[in-house]
């Protein structure tokens, strides 16, 4: 009985069946679940493609804040274009650190994650919601990523600062 109430209110808002709020498509997670293995260069890769994606997806949220959900909340639109703005200087940032630790940089695809099919507005919320939620797992992993990076690495002719010194190299260009 449950299982079919679920079902009429899914299908009388327009919901997708099995919707999972726990990972939508494209919304890159923060998992720290081989975090200890990965190198530095894996690590900032990681985070370099993840803000990329959030580039992208933020952008299409903001797409469909503005065509459908708060057409006319400026403010709102402002503070997403602002989060975007800070998102991809941060991937810049991150791009840099690589080039000057002589690490490679992945390529970019440049795709959005948007689906053909048309969303309901509660999953375009959800999906924002998401997004949004993700992107401040990824910030708390990536402090914690640069820090791990940033540590003197402890070699047999004693300790070789690692990124400390490439930080302030880069900083007097």
């Amino acid at each position: 009985m449950l299982l079919s109430s679920q079902t009429a209110q899914a299908q009388k808002q327009g919901l997708e069946q099995n919707i999972n709020l726990d990972s939508i498509d494209g919304v890159p997670t923060a998992s720290t679940e081989y975090w200890s293995e990965i190198s530095d260069a894996e690590r900032l890769a990681d985070n370099l493609k993840a803000y990329w994606a959030f580039e992208i997806l933020l952008n299409e949220i903001l797409e469909e804040q503005k065509s459908n959900l708060t057409p006319t909340d400026r403010a709102f639109h402002e503070s997403i274009q602002s989060v975007i703005l800070q998102v991809s200087a941060l991937a810049y940032q991150l791009e840099e650190l690589m080039v000057t630790l002589e690490h490679s940089v992945p390529a970019r695809e440049l795709e959005g994650t948007r689906e053909t099919r048309k969303k309901a507005s509660f999953e375009q919320k959800v999906r924002g919601m998401k997004v949004l939620q993700e992107l401040s797992h990824w910030a708390i992993r990536s402090v914690r990523d640069l820090h791990r990076i940033s540590r003197p690495v402890k070699m047999e002719s004693g300790a070789i600062p690692n990124v400390s010194c490439c930080l302030a190299q880069s900083q007097k260009k």
